[in-house]
C-alpha cells in the first residue's frame, strides 16, 4: 500500500536525524507524503550545516536545537543562495517552487521548535525564529501569465467527456496486442478514476485512499481522509455516478476481492488484489492524456474542477470548499483562468469606441 511505502520511507529517514525531528514529526499534523518530503528538507539543511561548519555535530543524527536556535539570517539566505545554485539531476537550475519547499520546511520546524514543542523541563526549545526574516522566492510569473500556462492542461467543458470517452472507444486502437488484456480488465476502474477525480477534484492520493463505504451513490457524495488527516465530505458530480457503478459492478466480477478488501479502486498483480496506488494513477492518467493528445497529470484534472466550478459560481468559497482548501488565498488563480474573458471585455470597449 501507499501509505506503507511511505511509512518506511519515513522511517529510513528518522533513523538518521535527531530526536528533535522525531518530536516535530509527532506533533505536527501532516500528510505522509509532506511529512516525507520536509524531512528530506531537514537532511539535506543538516547536510549543509556540517558541510559549513555551522555545526560541529558528527553526522545529521547529533545535530542539536542550539545548532538552530544560533543562526543568523545571512546564514539560511547563504543556505538558500546554495540550493539555488546547485543543479538538479537533469542539470537545470532549481525552481523557486523547490527552493520554497525548503523554506517552508524550515519554517514549520523551527514553528515547532519555537512554539509548540516542549523539552525536558516543559519549555519550547528556544524563542529566537530566524525564519520570520526569510522571504519566499517570487516565482517572477503574474497570476495571468501562470493562469494561462495551466488552461493549456486543463479540460473544460466537453473536453473532459471527449477524454472520457476517447479512452472508452478509441484507446484500444492505440496500443499493441500484449497491452489489450490488462486494458480491457482495468478499463472501467480507469474510467471511474479519471471521472471521480474531474467529478470532484479530489487529490490522486485522496482517490487512491477511497473505500467502499465512502462512497454514496444515492446521494451522491464522496467521505474522504484530507492532507493532515481532516475528514470531509464531497458532493459528486451527477455525470460521474453511471462510471462508479459500472466500475462497482465490474469490480466484484473481475477482480473477484474477498470481504476484507476495504479499497474501493483495486490492482491485481500475481494473483493479489491490493489498492492501487498513487503513482499507478499518475502514470494512467499520464498514458491516456498522452495517448489522446493532452498530456495531463491528476493535478492538472484538480485545476480542471476548480476553474469549472468558479466559472460557474464566481465564488471562490465554494471552490476552497470542494477543494478541501481551508481559505481562498490558493484559488485566487482561479479568477484568472479565463484570458477570453479578458479579451471579450477589451473588444466591448473597442466596439463602444466603432459605434460612437
Amino acid at each position: 500500500m501507499e501509505n506503507e511505502r511511505y511509512i518506511h520511507l519515513i522511517d529510513s529517514e528518522l533513523a538518521n536525524l535527531p530526536d528533535f525531528v522525531n518530536q516535530y514529526r509527532i506533533g505536527t499534523n501532516l500528510s505522509l507524503t509532506t511529512t516525507y518530503q520536509y524531512l528530506t528538507e531537514f537532511r539535506r539543511f543538516f547536510d549543509w550545516l556540517r558541510i559549513s561548519s555551522l555545526s560541529q555535530a558528527a553526522d545529521n543524527n547529533h545535530v542539536s536545537p542550539t545548532d538552530l536556535e544560533q543562526l543568523k539570517r545571512n546564514d539560511i539566505m547563504l543556505y538558500i543562495d546554495s540550493i539555488k545554485h546547485n543543479s538538479n539531476e537533469h542539470k537545470n537550475s532549481v525552481s523557486p517552487t523547490t527552493i520554497n519547499r525548503s523554506i517552508n520546511a524550515l519554517r514549520s520546524l523551527y514553528k515547532f521548535l519555537t512554539i509548540k514543542s516542549d523539552n525536558v523541563n516543559g519549555h519550547s526549545y528556544f524563542d529566537q525564529n530566524v525564519m520570520l526574516k526569510i522571504d519566499s522566492m517570487n516565482t517572477n510569473q503574474t497570476l495571468s501569465y501562470r493562469a494561462h500556462a495551466i488552461k493549456a492542461h486543463m479540460l473544460i467543458g466537453e473536453e473532459k467527456f471527449k477524454l472520457l470517452d476517447f479512452i472508452d472507444t478509441t484507446y484500444i486502437s492505440k496500443i499493441n496486442k500484449q497491452a489489450i488484456y490488462s486494458f480491457e480488465k482495468n478499463k472501467e476502474r480507469d474510467l471511474a478514476l479519471i471521472a471521480l477525480m474531474l467529478g470532484t477534484g479530489i487529490r490522486v492520493s485522496e482517490a487512491a485512499n477511497v473505500n467502499m463505504k465512502d462512497i454514496n451513490l444515492s446521494d451522491k457524495y464522496l467521505d474522504i481522509t484530507r492532507k493532515g488527516g481532516q475528514k470531509d465530505t464531497v458532493p459528486i458530480a451527477d455525470w460521474t455516478i453511471d462510471y462508479l457503478k459500472n466500475y462497482a459492478n465490474h469490480r466484484s466480477s473481475t477482480y473477484h476481492p474477498d470481504k476484507t478488501q476495504t479499497a474501493f479502486f483495486i490492482t491485481e498483480y500475481h494473483g493479489k488484489i491490493n489498492r492501487i496506488a498513487s503513482n499507478s494513477i499518475e502514470r494512467l492518467v499520464s498514458k491516456y492524456s498522452a495517448a489522446y493528445g493532452r498530456k495531463l497529470t491528476p493535478h492538472k484534472l484538480r485545476h480542471t474542477v476548480a476553474s469549472e466550478i468558479y466559472s460557474n459560481t464566481k465564488d471562490q468559497v465554494v471552490v476552497a470548499q470542494q477543494l478541501g482548501q481551508k481559505g481562498t488565498s490558493a484559488t485566487s488563480l482561479y479568477t484568472h483562468v479565463d484570458p477570453d474573458k479578458q479579451r471579450a471585455a477589451l473588444n466591448d470597449n473597442s466596439n463602444q469606441r466603432q459605434n460612437k
